[in-house]
């Protein structure tokens, strides 16, 4: 099992007691051979705590990660020489090298949890392992409720992503493009499609590209719909499931909600558009953005309704203006990411073919320049940041997985 961290899960005195309680439920967690807390951003002081505060948990089959020391650097580098880009530091890589350690351990099922869960209980992972281990599915994704303070939470989900999807649903409805529609459709089936509790069978894990930007839950999915036989969906929880909540941000599309509204959405036209297939139109972001926005307005007046009904505080003000204010532009932020460069290359040829003065230029090939400029151009911006499968790597470095297993030992000196 996976479990990626910072060092703030545990030193922050306000997020102890949540990472405590997390260590209380997993003591007792036996058909688990080896749970692995991927950490970054600490020092070797960091790293020593975290041991000391797993050891009190009397949690025998662990193995700390520690991604900023030498071996697990000397890990990354070796990747990063080979023409993977390890080089951007965050969840995302930390996660995919906690995977490939688990592949060299000879892991048949892998699971990830974060490590800011409130309300986790030892329960919930084996409902989470359940179907892989079990039932022989090759992926499971929990979904729950997101309730707190007596208000609905899972803003993205409910607000952002859900009304997208059955926007684009129409769409794709309308002009009869079947293909679109099923993955669609398949996204659509999950109840909570951005949750973080996953368990992959090592056979499709191998196969497996992850994003490294906040749209990694979605890209996971999509990865799955294409390269899975079966997947299944557990209720994680009965109780309402809560962990830390973002800011709106709605001023900084580099922070927060919005950031993480981009990153989703960008990461889903990627997928449509690059690897579905999709042709786009000069209007396509726009009357999306349009239809987008019924179906939100729609969705905020279901949930002021159940509200109501189930007696929640509900802010019908505040979610109204996340769609209009927040997440209807990190939609048009998107399209105007993805669509960019083929404006500006329309208007620059017209500008060169209308004006006498480029002629000799455009006979010694300024036109075609353009054009590839263009091509380079798109191909970056359409490009999801994402890390290669496990299967990729070992073709390439065919000795990676000793090269982990050595890493792993040493590791197991320094914290021993």
């Amino acid at each position: 099992m996976v479990i990626p961290l910072l060092a703030s899960e545990y030193t922050d005195p306000l997020n102890l007691p949540v990472f405590m309680n997390m260590l209380k439920q997993l003591r007792d967690v036996t058909y688990v051979s080896t749970i692995i807390f991927g950490l970054d951003k600490a020092s070797e002081q960091e790293a020593i705590v975290l041991r000391d505060l797993i050891r009190a948990s009397n949690i025998k089959n662990h193995l700390i990660q520690w991604n900023d020391g030498p071996g697990f650097s000397g890990i990354y580098n070796t990747l990063n020489e080979a023409g993977f880009n390890m080089s951007e530091p965050g969840k995302g890589r930390n996660m995919f090298l906690s995977f490939g350690i688990s592949i060299a351990l000879g892991a048949g099922s892998i699971g990830l949890i974060d490590a800011d869960i409130r309300t986790f209980k030892r329960i919930q992972l084996d409902r989470l392992f359940y179907p892989v281990v079990v039932l022989n599915y090759d992926f499971s994704k929990a979904y729950y409720s997101r309730i707190k303070d007596n208000r609905l939470y899972g803003r993205v989900k409910r607000l952002l992503l859900d009304p997208l999807l059955l926007a684009l649903k129409r769409k794709f409805t309308e002009s009869k493009d079947q293909k679109m529609l099923n993955l669609i459709q398949f996204l659509l089936g999950f109840n909570y499609q951005l949750s973080g509790e996953v368990v992959f069978h090592v056979d499709l894990l191998k196969k497996m590209r992850f994003a490294t930007n906040w749209g990694v839950e979605i890209f996971t999915l999509i990865e799955v719909y294409r390269k899975a036989s079966s997947s299944a969906q557990v209720m994680f929880s009965k109780e309402p499931f809560d962990h830390k909540h973002q800011d709106a941000s709605p001023e900084d599309r580099t922070k927060g909600l919005n950031r993480m509204a981009i990153d989703i959405v960008t990461t889903l036209m990627n997928a449509l558009i690059i690897e579905e297939g999709l042709e786009i139109s000069d209007t396509f972001f726009r009357d999306l953005t349009v239809i987008y926005q019924a179906v939100a307005e729609e969705q905020v007046k279901k949930y002021s309704d159940e509200s109501g009904f189930s007696n929640l505080d509900y802010d019908r003000d505040g979610e109204e203006y996340l769609v209009k204010e927040v997440f209807r532009n990190s939609i048009l932020a998107a399209g105007e990411i993805l669509t960019s460069p083929y404006r500006m290359t329309e208007k620059f040829l017209r500008f060169v073919n209308s004006h006498p003065e480029f002629k000799p230029f455009m006979e010694n090939g300024l036109a075609e320049t353009i054009l590839e400029v263009e091509r380079n151009v798109e191909k970056k911006l359409f490009e999801t940041p994402q890390t290669v499968s496990w299967e990729r790597v070992s073709n390439k470095l065919p000795r990676i997985f000793y090269d982990l297993i050595e890493v792993v030992e040493m590791e197991k000196r320094r914290f021993s």
